[in-house]
């Protein structure tokens, strides 16, 4: 069948952190799609809410199986029950791994521009930032591997966060990248965690490479956090995974999340999760070609009127990390095309030094909602000029 994502659907005044925002404004800012996910996890949770007890829950088999199952016809790579602990969020999952494989003082190794949270979850633990910037070349990202080097052999590194695919700049790191990183943690004694959540939000003919699939260096050493909520728009069911084939770090993970109080479920977690996964698939494909066609909507939109904005071209996520430097500062030019047009989304800067001069928008909206943020893009950036 096929699903309407043109429906522009009003999520004003609904508790929404994403729209929580003047009426004049539109918000182009955090990752949650402003699409319906698919009817069929919706059947699933309405089912649920039917029954009219909502207790304690315990993770099924079922949410084992769907995992598998998913990434084993996905993403060529199976994910077996002893090596998967629930959590209710990637987060969550991540802050807790810090906080279990860092002490206080410690640096953790980062790729910037990356997800800013990740920067909270290190220095809330005590923790300092490393960054590991990524080569800009006008074009596209890449890795400075001399400089990784070089982070990885600081004694007081322990861990490094992967951002795979990664956000803000849509890019889908390739086998070769993934293995020289993951020689070089091992061979410095430095465990990989691997955010995987933007995995299944990819243009079509695109697929993204599980860093545990590379090699036995790399799925001995890594923990792979994961989840239906990127790609299903699911993020206030709080539902996640982690997977580590590694029983020693797993018992220490695992050991993480329960004393944090992450690691048991809502009574919806693994409802949404099990159907996202066992029937959402055709859904996912036709929203991925819906995100990849808005995508070439804004590259067009750019080429014809704002010449001097560059969207990086990424092959995942719904975001798009937009080229603004011939503009100046990118907190500037956010806060004068929210203060002047409504239109929010996100100054790069937030996401390492290297940011600056970058917009993150999100796409994942119907095109009617693209056409009018692209226009206030248009009419804020050409009065920012003059």
């Amino acid at each position: 069948m096929r699903y309407d994502f043109d429906k522009v659907i009003n999520r004003r005044h609904t508790d929404s952190t994403k729209w929580s925002v003047p009426d004049t404004e539109l918000p182009m800012w955090v990752a949650d799609m402003d699409f319906a996910t698919a009817p069929q996890i919706i059947d699933a949770l309405r089912s649920r809410t039917d029954h009219g007890i909502f207790g304690y829950t315990e993770v099924t088999d079922e949410w084992y199986e769907a995992y598998d199952k998913w990434w084993r016809e996905r993403h060529g790579m199976g994910m077996e029950k002893e090596s998967l602990l629930f959590c209710t969020g990637v987060v969550a999952a991540i802050s807790s791994t810090v906080r279990k494989l860092t002490k206080p003082g410690d640096r953790v190794v980062v790729q910037t521009p990356v997800y800013n949270i990740f920067f909270n979850s290190i220095v809330n633990n005590g923790c300092a930032v490393f960054e590991n910037r990524l080569i800009y070349d006008g074009e596209h990202y890449s890795v400075d591997f001399d400089d990784l080097e070089k982070k990885l052999s600081e004694p007081d590194v322990r861990l490094m966060i992967l951002c795979n695919p990664h956000n803000p700049v849509g890019k889908i790191w390739d086998c070769e990248t993934l293995d020289k990183i993951g020689e070089l943690c091992q061979s410095h004694g430095v465990t990989v965690l691997s955010d995987e959540i933007h995995c299944d939000v990819a243009s079509p003919g695109h697929a993204y490479v599980p860093f545990a699939s590379v090699s036995d260096v790399c799925r001995n050493n890594s923990i792979t956090c994961v989840s239906p909520t990127k790609a299903f728009n699911l993020a206030g069911i709080q539902t996640a995974a982690i997977y580590i084939p590694n029983k020693d770090l797993y018992a220490k993970i695992n050991r993480a999340i329960n004393t944090d109080e992450v690691a048991e479920p809502n009574v919806f977690a693994t409802v949404g999760a099990v159907s996202a996964f066992t029937k959402g698939g055709e859904w996912l494909d036709q929203m991925n070609e819906y995100v990849s066609n808005n995508k070439e909507t804004v590259c067009s939109f750019l080429h014809e009127r704002l010449p001097g904005v560059r969207a990086v071209r990424g092959d995942a996520t719904y975001l798009v990390w937009l080229d603004v430097s011939s503009y100046g500062n990118s907190r500037d030019v956010a806060g004068f095309l929210r203060e002047k047009t409504g239109l929010y989304v996100t100054a790069g800067s937030v996401y390492g030094k290297n940011g600056d001069g970058f917009l993150r928008m999100n796409v994942a909206c119907p095109s009617s909602t693209l056409f009018d943020g692209l226009d206030r893009l248009e009419r804020g950036l050409n009065a920012f000029v003059r």
